[in-house]
């Protein structure tokens, strides 16, 4: 009796540690009000679009330069491109729904046709015809897509680590697939989309984990900064985000496959593709692909750096942005 006693014990004990650490491992959702008093800016803007109410920052005065994120991400993903383009030009960056503090839409629906049909109606909403895009990762395959849907309304197109391309690359079977990319997707999108880590990732979303995930979307992780890991932490735990994180991904995002878009219509506009050679989520080859699928496109690799290269190093992308916007006529 002894022995049971000592045994239940033990087993209550654990138990209590596990329940222990589960409330310290709590994330509660951040209301609305408080994330958008912390991270709202003078540019700031709502807009209604579509079935959602969308934070957007323009700035600058001039042809518009439309900015989309990528996945997990917020337009302050853009800030330091900002700031330079906005000097000759006027640029548009929005939270798509379900990132950032757009929160989740009332439709519920995050797939790339909708976010595309989203930034088609937020030109229309700014009177604004045609224009520029860059897109990043997510954002990329959004950027691309609108460009396959209406070539007419875009002028020209920046790619930046973009998810998907015209055709699936070829596996490559001379390198060990790394831990990291293993089945296809990198570490966070398989704990989203597994049925008891996706649910488990809306209340519980430490601090640590983002902070890993930047580290490996970084080609160096000591540009990592600790308001950098806060902003990215607090604005997936927006109320609703994770929630409609966990649908968006569990709807089958394919970072490395088809767009999917209507390809029957041609990319008429030029086309500049960044890319970090660090890539650890989209690897370079996935760059070349796409460069090799469209004529009027040019491929630049930065080296040192990885997935958010226009974060990283923006001093250096941005330059080739400014330099390929001011250029006339087909890409050399």
């Amino acid at each position: 009796m002894k022995i049971l006693k000592i045994s239940g014990l033990i087993l209550l004990s654990f138990f209590g540690l596990i329940l222990l650490g589960l409330g310290l491992a709590y994330t509660p959702d951040i209301p609305a009000v408080e994330a958008e008093m912390k991270y709202m800016t003078k540019e700031s803007a709502i807009i209604s679009v579509m079935d959602a109410k969308v934070h957007v920052r323009e700035r600058g005065e001039g042809i518009p330069v439309f900015l989309i994120h990528g996945s997990f991400a917020s337009l302050h993903t853009w800030a330091e491109w900002e700031s330079v383009l906005s000097k000759q030009y006027r640029t548009i960056s929005m939270d798509l729904p379900g990132h950032g503090l757009t929160g989740p839409n009332r439709s519920h629906v995050y797939s790339q046709n909708y976010y595309r049909d989203l930034v088609f109606a937020l030109a229309d909403s700014l009177k604004i015809d045609s224009f520029y895009v860059a897109g990043n990762s997510m954002g990329g395959n959004v950027a691309l897509r609108m460009a396959l849907e209406k070539p007419d309304r875009i002028k020209k197109l920046i790619l930046v680590d973009a998810a998907g391309s015209l055709q699936p690359p070829k596996p490559d079977t001379t390198k060990k697939q790394s831990v990291n990319t293993s089945k296809g997707r990198p570490w966070i999108f398989r704990l989203i989309t597994h049925p008891a880590g996706g649910k488990l990732l809306t209340r519980f979303t430490p601090r640590f984990l983002f902070k890993l995930n930047l580290e490996q979307v970084y080609g160096d992780p000591n540009l990592i900064n600790d308001d950098m890991v806060d902003r990215y932490s607090e604005l997936l735990r927006r109320e609703g985000n994770r929630e409609a994180t966990l649908k968006r991904l569990t709807g089958g995002i394919n970072l490395t496959g088809p767009s999917g878009s209507n390809e029957r219509n041609e990319i008429t506009c030029p086309i500049l593709i960044l890319w970090g050679a660090k890539d650890n989520w989209i690897p370079l080859k996935n760059g070349e692909l796409l460069n090799s699928q469209i004529p009027n496109s040019k491929l630049v690799v930065f080296p040192q750096a990885g997935h958010v290269p226009h974060e990283e190093i923006p001093t250096e992308t941005v330059q080739e942005v400014l330099d390929f916007l001011k250029s006339s006529g087909s890409i050399e």
